[in-house]
């Protein structure tokens, strides 16, 4: 896999799962069903799929070449990517108007 394929790759990634906690009822994605489940679950699923990303990222680095030392800017940027990227998960959860509700 070239740098192009596993950067392209690594991004729709992180975009689907920075989303999936907002779209999904489950605790921690495996767990029972919780509808009433709330934001702090979330908040903890998201940024525990951003570690799973970040590890993705680090092994199609590894793979393509040699692995960089990372500063804390990085992982500071990796978070705010990570953030804006479940800006539309959230926009459906917890701000989109619902029939019957003025």
């Amino acid at each position: 896999m070239d740098q192009s394929a596993a950067l392209t790759l690594l991004m729709a990634v992180a975009l689907v799962a920075a989303n999936f906690p907002f779209f999904s009822q489950r605790v921690l994605l495996v767990g029972p069903r919780r509808p009433d489940r709330g934001f702090g679950w979330r908040l903890l699923e998201l940024l525990a799929l951003a570690g799973l990303v970040l590890l993705l990222g680090f092994g199609f680095e590894a793979r393509i070449g040699q692995r960089h030392p990372q500063g804390w800017e990085f992982y500071v940027t990796v978070l705010c990517l990570v953030l804006t990227f479940a800006f539309p998960g959230f926009v459906w959860r917890y701000l989109r108007r619902r029939h019957g509700d003025a």
